[in-house]
């Protein structure tokens, strides 16, 4: 029986450098998230690093989806990668949402509390 080569070129990369690049995009794509509140200092900064976030993410969520297919783990789990690209691809799409400082909560501010009693 002869053994045939395996398929070598372009297409056929090695699990270890797919779960080497989906660590490295976790951890850009987390930086990035991080230090939104420092970019939202000016709105063209702000929307810069949004959309940076966001493709980051769905980069991220790509490769996780290919690791995944390919056989590969990501933190000792072969289950972890395809529902954290779904998360990635979730968190890809709040971070486009731009509420602009508006208060969504619409609980009590703590630092207006005690305020209306010193007007008075």
């Amino acid at each position: 029986m002869v053994e045939e080569p395996l398929p070598t070129g372009i297409g056929m990369v090695e699990v270890e450098t797919i779960e080497i690049l989906a660590q490295s995009m976790c951890f850009i794509s987390l930086t990035a998230f991080i230090f939104i509140a420092t970019f939202s200092r000016s709105e063209k900064l702000e929307l810069m690093a949004q959309n940076f976030i966001m493709v980051s993410l769905l980069i991220t969520a790509a490769i996780m989806w290919w690791l995944s297919s390919s056989g590969g783990e990501l933190w000792g789990s072969n289950y972890l990668p395809k529902p954290l690209s779904v998360v990635c691809i979730i968190i890809a799409i709040a971070a486009r949402l731009n509420i602009k400082g508006q208060n969504i909560s619409f609980g009590a501010n703590p630092h207006n509390i005690g305020k209306n009693d010193e007007k008075e």
